[in-house]
């Protein structure tokens, strides 16, 4: 399916849209936030196929700054504004890399750091002044790399499964062509 630059516009805002809504979502339903932040991750990744990375880049920065004026709860955008939300563009550029050993030690990595801040930032400002132990940080770090992982795996799935059913491509595991 070819687009012309006024369909891959009207695709960006309507992807930025669906963003929104789903963001808008994962601030009110609880239990199922993070399912919420996989999808609105996936209209950046449609915007990265149809459009290259300034397009994912595009709908990454619309929604962000959307959710920030509609979305009533702010502390739930965080998620979505410092790692979901422009992970397809991540996950492009480090897909490019031809090493499948190094791909996976980058989005570890990068995983980690992300969990990492999450979790310093979050004992240092929401628990403040309240005495926690130090011992189940490394769990919790684990356990979010086996989650973020399993977020990578099904969002590859997810990507090829666009792939095939809109742009006709053959099994691709990357997000690359």
């Amino acid at each position: 399916m070819k687009t012309n630059r006024t369909g891959k516009i009207a695709l960006g805002g309507i992807c930025t849209a669906l963003a929104v809504i789903f963001m808008f979502g994962a601030s009110f339903v609880p239990g199922i936030e993070l399912t919420l932040y996989l999808i609105s991750s996936l209209f950046t990744a449609a915007m990265v196929i149809e459009a290259g990375a300034a397009g994912g880049l595009s709908v990454f920065a619309a929604s962000s700054l959307l959710g920030l004026i509609l979305v009533p709860n702010k502390l739930a955008l965080v998620p979505y504004i410092f790692c979901f939300g422009y992970y397809a563009v991540l996950k492009l550029y480090i897909e490019k890399i031809k090493s499948g050993v190094l791909q996976i030690i980058l989005k570890v990595i990068y995983f980690a750091a992300v969990l990492v801040v999450g979790l310093l930032v979050f004992k240092s400002v929401l628990t403040a002044g309240v005495h926690m132990p130090d011992w189940p940080v490394g769990g919790l770090i684990a356990a979010g790399l086996v989650m973020m992982i399993l977020y990578d795996y099904v969002m590859t799935f997810l990507i090829n499964w666009y792939r095939r059913r809109f742009k006709g491509s053959p099994e691709n595991l990357k997000l690359v062509q």
